[in-house]
């Protein structure tokens, strides 16, 4: 690839988060006016240099890169893939210094449990180690692959996601009252209170919904199994929400481009959105405990054990 101007490749991180991207085929017409200078060669140049850069991110060796807890999810940006009904696989990570990073991304089908296991196969094959909790929603095939390529892993299922679905099966007259309910388990000071609050929520529910009640019983372990995690974690590990958050902006961003042009094009112009928002992304709550967790130390409802234990000695 030719070599690119220092004043280009400054131009190039700032592109994504500027919106050169309305189809990146000489409309430059299309652009803000802070880079209707750049000429059509130049956002072809670019365009390959985010799709190489892309590229690398995908071979980056993670021996290196310990990812204690893991968020996944499957998101639908507004550009055009390569399959039909495909989307954007994503992985993001916290790593033992307790700082969140982008560890892969890639296009696949949201359902598809092959689709799951070869992004996270490639990770393994790469290095990557079994996180300690993986979150993420309802997609079975998601949590089929899990198990198969990092079987070491605890399973979370998001509540955002799941409220979704638990009130799609109610009638809106009993929606609000439900939500209140789900808060209600998920925000419990303990494990046993949320236990309580499950048995209350189906004692409700249960007989005029069964199918919305199951939605949450059945799933009861991977719904409470943040309360087995530092509870200076818990608002980090309930949600998928660092997800849902950066391409909340990605999908506005990528809306107006009326698409980018071919497939490994729009993943790329993907990929330098959320790398430009990961600048921006905060450690979470009390990050030196994230080593403690990798360590092996166990905790309940939130509480360090072993620490409690040799102080009561």
């Amino acid at each position: 690839m030719p070599q690119v101007a220092q004043g280009q490749r400054g131009a190039a991180a700032a592109l994504p988060a500027r919106l050169v991207l309305g189809g990146l085929r000489a409309r430059v017409g299309a652009v803000p006016r802070s880079t209707a200078d750049l000429s059509p060669a130049t956002v072809t140049r670019l365009t390959k240099q985010w799709s190489d850069d892309h590229v690398a991110f995908q071979q980056r060796d993670l021996a290196e890169s310990d990812y204690v807890y893991v968020w996944a999810d499957g998101v639908h940006p507004k550009v055009r893939l390569g399959q039909a009904h495909s989307c954007v696989l994503v992985l993001m990570g916290v790593r033992l210094d307790g700082t969140k990073e982008l560890i892969a991304l890639a296009e696949g089908l949201r359902e598809s449990a092959e689709s799951w296991a070869d992004l996270l196969r490639d990770c393994r094959r790469r290095g990557m180690r079994d996180p300690e909790l993986v979150v993420g929603d309802d997609v079975m095939g998601l949590w089929k692959a899990l198990a198969e390529v990092f079987p070491a892993a605890l399973h979370q299922r998001c509540w955002v996601h799941k409220a979704r679905n638990v009130t799609n099966a109610l009638l809106k007259s009993a929606q609000p009252g439900a939500t209140k309910a789900m808060q209600e388990i998920c925000n419990a000071e303990d494990r046993a209170h949320a236990e309580k609050a499950i048995e209350a929520f189906a004692k409700t529910y249960g007989a005029k919904f069964p199918k919305a009640v199951a939605k949450i019983t059945e799933d009861r372990e991977e719904l409470l199994a943040f309360y087995g995690f530092p509870a200076e974690h818990w608002i980090h590990l309930r949600t998928a929400n660092p997800i849902e958050s950066t391409f909340s902006t990605v999908k506005l961003r990528t809306k107006v481009t009326r698409g980018a042009g071919s497939p490994a094009a729009a993943l790329a112009t993907v990929f330098k959105l959320v790398e430009s928002a990961q600048t921006r992304w905060r450690a979470i709550t009390e990050a030196h405990l994230v080593a403690l967790v990798r360590s092996g130390a166990r905790f309940e409802n939130g509480v360090f054990v072993e620490r409690l234990e040799n102080t009561a000695a």
